[in-house]
């Protein structure tokens, strides 16, 4: 017997099963489409968060001394990696279950597990295992455009004109915005993960999951507390997109410009 052919058996004899899964599956495609359904009645954190981190490389290029946006950037970067090295933990020791040559099914079935159909459990620890591996991909490539975007904060002139800062800040933004997004995608993993985890206990608690994490994650997008002082944080930020103002590239706006010039008016003198 394939694998193919026993996944369509499994299907057949386990409709609940089945059912559960399409709505896991539903849930996991369709949460992107939700967001956007519920953000045309109130704020989203995602798009919110969009124009705050605009706001911060824009400010970020005319900024004089750049410590604070380093550190903000390092702790971004902890961050994620944080996440992913806990989720190639988790990667690891469900692999390991599944790819066991012997499941120890008596152990998890003390645990409350359904193990009726070995098979079917081992379909169950595969969405798992791929929702966290999504997850870690994800992890993985925020990491590495964090890193551009590091890069090119280095890069920055420290004397720019407004125009000139504000193209430095849309090229910046263009980098760490799909960065943070990954992130976020990545953190979103592990609801997932949690749910798929909870078909280990049934068909019903994975569709209960699946609803109730797309419920969750709505709410917390949408009407937190969060949600709604990041919103009010956005409406000000729109009103006044430059809190500070540029300082233009002239030799009276440039110490080192200014410095050389005393010191010649010093050696002449």
């Amino acid at each position: 017997m394939t694998f193919l052919t026993a996944l369509v058996h499994a299907a057949e004899h386990n409709p609940v099963d089945t059912a559960g899964l399409v709505v896991f599956t539903f849930c996991w495609l369709g949460y992107e489409p939700f967001l956007q359904k519920i953000s045309k009645k109130s704020g989203l954190i995602t798009k919110d968060l969009s124009i705050v981190r605009q706001a911060w490389m824009r400010e970020m290029t005319v900024r004089e001394l750049k410590l604070f946006d380093s550190n903000l950037m390092a702790h971004a970067v902890n961050s994620a990696t944080h996440f992913s090295s806990a989720n190639l933990i988790l990667i690891a020791a469900v692999a390991g279950v599944l790819f066991s040559s012997h499941p120890p099914l008596k152990s998890v079935e003390a645990l409350g597990f359904d193990v009726s159909s070995p098979l079917l459990f081992q379909i169950k620890l595969a969405l798992v295992v791929i929702c966290l591996t999504r997850g870690l991909l994800n992890f993985i490539w925020g990491i590495r455009q964090m890193n551009y975007c590091a890069a090119a904060m280095g890069s920055l002139p420290e004397y720019m004109d407004d125009n000139t800062a504000r193209k430095f800040g849309d090229a910046l933004t263009s980098i760490i915005e799909p960065a943070m997004s990954n992130f976020s995608q990545g953190v979103r993993g592990y609801y997932f993960s949690i749910a798929a985890a909870a078909w280990l206990f049934g068909p019903l608690y994975l569709i209960t999951a699946s609803v109730g994490a797309i419920v969750l994650l709505g709410w917390r997008q949408s009407r937190s507390k969060a949600a709604r002082g990041l919103r009010q944080l956005r409406e000000l930020l729109e009103e006044h997109p430059y809190p500070t103002p540029t300082r233009p590239l002239h030799e009276n706006h440039n110490p080192f410009v200014k410095n050389a010039a005393s010191q010649k008016r010093d050696d002449a003198a």
